[in-house]
Formats: structure tokens, C-alpha cells, sequence
């Protein structure tokens, strides 16, 4: 039976554990961000990311995006993250930018059809980025079934998802409507996939390289809030340079944590069909047109 709590003020201390209980049991999680409202799965669990999808009515070719914390874990997840990208990371992080970037290699996780990318976003929402820095990176993703109108709140999170979530956090009305933009960083020019809450003439302001894709329109018009505040429909990167870590060993956030609550940590180890992100000697260069899930 699914669980909802008060997601505000200064007495969450119930709900970042029943949401941290839920994510280490393999369960889903419903929570604000700054866009839209969002539906969370550790991103280490193959089969709580395929729950995920499975309450969306998702295909493994909507890969949701990853949330993390702090900009710092973006070389625990990500690799060869060109200086454009990264300077654009630091500029909006937290906030509605989403990047598509290759996956660390030594990482094994499954989340759908990435092609070896994952997409990163760290949210603008103190609430969602503590419970992020306790449970470790989340795969998360609009709070809908596919198809249908992003939760704006968690009332409509609810109906749409039901008795298929196990917690979920009311955060109120989301600040947001619009999606995040979403920006590939896999070469060494950021390219524009999808314009949302961060317009082109800002990404430009600190990057002027910035190109588009030469597939979508180029207006600066938010894009639709379909995906989760970061999920847009782009291709999924899967990790980041960290340091080596062995392929079982999930990266920390480097935020401090209060109560000792499991940081990264939180996914179990890697099941059958996992898919471990990894740059072979002629290996094909990811597909950009693979999207995340909305």
C-alpha cells in the first residue's frame, strides 16, 4: 500500500527515511523538483528501473535520466566530459539542464537502451537533493504514464501511478512547468537536443560554441513537460569518469550526509542483462537520436 508525506518544512525526517526504505528495497519513489514531479528508482537496481518503466508503460527505448546531488559526482558517472560541457554544468547546476554523457566505464547498471550514454541532471530542490545525497544517484523520470501530461503535483503523480509507487513525497505544487534543456556534451561542441527552461541565448552567454540539432527547431519556446524535470526524450548517457571504481561499486555524492543515511550506495549489485557502460577499441559512436524517457 503506497504511503504519502509531507514533503516541506522543517519535519521531513519521516519521509527521507520511508523514501530511503523504499528506494533500498527496490521500490519507487514519487518527488518534487524544480521542473515537474518526478518518479525515482535507484539507478543501480536493474529491476527497480524496469518497475520504473513498467509504471510509465515505458519501453526500454525511453531510458529515464539520472538525478545526483552535487555537480562533483559527474566524473563518478560520466567520462571524457569535453570543458564546454563542464562549464555548463557549473553554470546551471541545480537547475533545469540535463546532459547527455558518456557513461563511465566502469560502471555496470541497466537503464534500457542508452547505446553507452547516461543523461545527468542535479535538480534546483534542497528537499530532493538531500534525499539524493542519502540514497545515492536515482533514475528518475516524469511522473506519468507515457504519454500523458507531466504531475504537476502529487495528487496527480498519484492518480496517474497508483498502488505501482510505494512512497510518495508532497513537495506542493511543482515551481516548474517546463522541462529541462537538454544538451549532448558526448562531443567536444555542446549540441542543443531540446530547448526547455534554459533558453539557447543563455547556453551561449557561457558557451558560444553551443550548436543545435539540426533535426529539431531551433526556437527558444520551452519544450513540452512531458518528461520528468530533467527526463527529455535524448539519448541516455550512463556514468561518469571517477576513479576507477570496480564495476560493483556504486560512487558517493561527495555532499556531507546528516544521519548517516546510505549515500550512493543504495543499489544492489548488477543483474543478469545489466549493461555496463564501456568504450571498446571501433566502437560505434552512441546513437544521438536515443532519448531519454519522458
Amino acid at each position: 500500500m503506497s504511503e504519502r508525506f509531507d514533503f516541506t518544512g522543517d519535519e521531513l525526517a519521516p519521509a527521507y527515511r520511508a523514501a530511503v526504505d523504499a528506494i533500498e528495497a527496490g521500490d519507487l519513489v514519487v518527488l518534487p523538483t524544480d521542473t515537474v514531479y518526478g518518479v525515482a528508482a535507484d539507478a543501480f537496481k536493474a529491476d527497480a528501473v524496469q518497475r520504473l518503466l513498467d509504471a510509465k508503460s515505458a519501453g526500454r527505448d525511453m531510458p529515464p535520466p539520472v538525478l545526483i546531488s552535487v555537480v562533483e559526482s559527474l566524473d563518478a558517472l560520466a567520462t571524457d566530459v569535453p570543458d564546454a560541457g563542464r562549464k555548463l554544468c557549473e553554470e546551471f547546476w541545480p537547475g533545469p539542464l540535463t546532459v547527455i554523457c558518456h557513461a563511465q566505464s566502469s560502471l555496470m547498471w541497466d537503464l534500457g537502451d542508452t547505446q553507452g550514454t547516461v543523461s545527468l541532471r542535479v535538480p534546483d530542490h534542497e528537499n530532493t537533493r538531500e534525499l539524493l545525497s542519502r540514497t545515492g544517484p536515482l533514475a528518475v523520470s516524469s511522473a506519468n504514464k507515457s504519454g500523458q501530461a507531466a504531475a504537476l503535483d502529487v495528487y496527480d503523480a498519484e492518480d496517474q501511478l497508483g498502488e505501482s509507487v510505494a512512497v510518495y513525497l508532497d513537495g506542493g505544487e511543482a515551481a516548474g512547468g517546463a522541462s529541462s534543456t537538454i544538451v549532448d556534451i558526448t562531443g567536444d561542441t555542446p549540441r542543443v537536443v531540446r530547448v526547455g527552461a534554459i533558453s539557447l541565448d543563455q547556453l551561449r552567454a557561457v558557451v558560444p560554441e553551443v550548436t543545435t540539432d539540426p533535426d529539431d527547431p531551433t526556437e527558444e519556446s520551452p519544450a513540452e513537460s512531458s518528461t520528468e524535470d530533467e527526463p527529455a526524450e535524448d539519448k541516455l548517457v550512463e556514468g561518469e569518469p571517477a576513479d576507477e571504481k570496480p564495476a560493483d561499486e556504486k560512487p558517493v555524492d561527495e555532499k556531507p550526509v546528516e544521519d548517516g543515511s546510505a549515500e550512493e550506495k543504495s543499489a544492489g549489485e548488477p543483474t543478469d542483462g545489466v549493461v555496463a557502460a564501456s568504450k571498446e577499441d571501433g566502437e560505434k559512436k552512441p546513437d544521438s537520436n536515443v532519448r531519454p524517457a519522458d
